[in-house]
């Protein structure tokens, strides 16, 4: 059932901004590839024989890739116009793409690895952002990790208003202009983000800073598993 407006929350108006992009025929995000994240795959053994989950796949830069590499992937986004757009896109994993709400949902299952290399940074609210490592904990398999990515150079803490994250708003998208929602961000510190983490029973294994080329000139990441 499609909700209201009052019944969307801020979190959800990417959704808005995908339909109003791919409406002009175009894609939000180029196909450029997350570095980091087949580096953390390579340096800590992640094969096809293991289970892998993707926390917001957009429009599916990622995971196709991997799904052609022969992984087990499962690719979700709580957008559902980003989710059918990859289903549509690559019909033969249509599957394996799915919508999830990290916030509220759950799956029946454990991952080896799970990535998130976009979507913390896209919550503010910390209850929420509580919720998404609390996902990443529950979801991870014993001796799973995960890998966290968040916008910002460690030192600038930002948070955008939530109550205009719907808010229409030129943008530019390769060249074109056009308006899409504004939707919502939080850059937090190192030590908050190491805080969050530790709040919510999840032991670093490895942080740093990265990019991904034409998306995030600047990202903070953390590799994680549970603490014992």
């Amino acid at each position: 059932m499609k909700k209201t407006a009052e019944e969307r929350k801020y979190y959800e108006a990417y959704d808005e901004r995908y339909k109003a992009v791919h409406k002009k025929g175009l894609h939000w995000f180029t196909d450029t590839q997350s570095p980091i994240v087949w580096k953390v795959m390579e340096k800590y053994g992640i094969t096809p024989n293991m289970k892998l989950l993707e926390l917001g796949c957009g429009e599916g830069r990622d995971a196709h890739r991997l799904l052609e590499k022969g992984y087990p992937l499962l690719a979700t986004d709580i957008s559902p116009e980003a989710v059918g757009f990859c289903r549509e896109r690559w019909p033969d994993y249509a599957n394996n793409f799915q919508i999830v709400d990290c916030i509220k949902d759950s799956l029946n299952e454990k991952f080896d690895f799970i990535y998130a290399v976009a979507v913390i940074h896209m919550l503010v609210l910390d209850e929420d952002r509580d919720a998404f490592y609390r996902f990443i904990h529950t979801h991870l398999t014993e001796n799973g990790i995960a890998l966290i990515g968040s916008m910002g150079d460690g030192n600038i803490e930002h948070q955008s208003d939530i109550n205009r994250a719907f808010d229409w708003q030129e943008r530019d998208c390769r060249g074109e202009k056009v308006i899409v929602t504004g939707t919502s961000c939080r850059k937090v510190s190192n030590e908050v983000f190491a805080k969050e983490l530790r709040r919510n029973h999840l032991a670093v294994v490895e942080r740093g800073q990265t990019s991904i080329p034409n998306h995030f000139p600047e990202m903070m990441y953390a590799v994680v598993k549970k603490s014992r």
